[in-house]
């Protein structure tokens, strides 16, 4: 560990988790000695606990609570002097509906059709996948293979005042999705995340904290067809947000499909797992370097370098 210099501004950085999980899910759990390495001032707090806003960076990990006090959350991402990713970035990707920009600008998503609280509901054909537009971990996300179950959901959403996106059963998920890692906009790790919904009339599997569902994870090459579709995602986002696809200190690309015909299910900007736990020793390693070197930009682009404050 680098030793503190009095005459070097120190900024001090927050990973934020939630009050079930205040330091994450354990997948993150190198990122502090990662950045400390470099003479960063890194620790885990809880998003609500007020000493996040005392903090000069806010680096979203675990606050997968949000969706139960969502203006609470998106109230306090204005609050926090830094944030990454930024608020504008995080109040955009929290409701799924960003799928449909995404779409708009060309990017091949898997079809989604979005029904309000008091919208008339006509669902489509065939086994679908129904869950809220704000959403984290699979929380009440099911299959249904009967329309009337699955307009129940829709109903048990709307009941809660959640906007219900509703998404056909796709079968090559049975084969697992691929997440893309990207870390400053550059593609940095992949890995497979195995079905999580089970069939209809059955709920997913939860952890101890209920927060998110339990996942099989598995190391992942993917075929540059994919990489391409993770990149061109990021700039429709970048590009709808009116930022530099390096201003994304991280996101998660979720893809169904191989290199002929893939499909964008998710794009990831507020607090996804990065899937550390997936690359062997020396891989992780360099690549949370990459992330520390990431949260360095965004220091200095925000004014927060080590001599930019720098003391006489």
């Amino acid at each position: 560990m680098k030793l503190a210099r009095p005459d070097v501004f120190h900024p001090r950085i927050v990973l934020a988790g939630c009050a079930a999980l205040p330091e994450g899910d354990g997948d993150d759990a190198e990122l502090v000695v990662a950045l400390r390495r470099r003479g960063l001032h890194a620790r885990w707090l809880s998003w609500d606990d007020p000493a996040t806003l005392e903090a000069d960076l806010v680096i979203l990990r675990a606050t997968w609570d949000y969706i139960d006090r969502l203006d609470e959350f998106l109230d306090w991402t204005t609050k926090v002097p830094n944030l990454a990713n930024a608020p504008e970035v995080v109040a955009w990707n929290v409701d799924k509906r960003y799928l449909a920009d995404l779409a708009a600008a060309g990017v091949p998503v898997v079809p989604s059709w979005f029904f309000a609280p008091g919208e008339p509901v006509v669902l489509p054909s065939g086994e679908l996948v129904v869950k809220p537009a704000v959403g984290a971990g699979s929380v009440g996300a099911q299959r249904f293979s009967d329309s009337d179950d699955a307009c129940a959901h829709v109903a048990a959403l709307h009941s809660d005042g959640r906007t219900a996106l509703v998404q056909p059963y796709d079968e090559r998920v049975e084969d697992g999705e691929t997440a893309l890692v990207f870390v400053g906009g550059r593609s940095s790790h992949a890995f497979t995340k195995g079905p999580i919904l089970p069939p209809p009339g059955s709920r997913p599997a939860f952890d101890d904290s209920g927060t998110y569902a339990e996942e099989s994870l598995t190391p992942a090459d993917p075929d540059f067809e994919l990489w391409d579709l993770g990149h061109a995602a990021l700039v429709a986002a970048a590009s709808h947000l009116g930022i530099e696809v390096a201003e994304l200190l991280y996101a998660r690309v979720d893809l169904i499909g191989g290199p002929t015909d893939p499909k964008l299910l998710e794009l990831e900007l507020v607090e996804p797992s990065l899937g550390w736990r997936q690359l062997d020793a020396a891989t992780r390693s360099r690549r949370q370097r990459d992330f520390v070197v990431g949260v360095e930009d965004t220091l200095e682009r925000r004014g927060l370098g080590p001599l930019s404050q720098r003391r006489p």
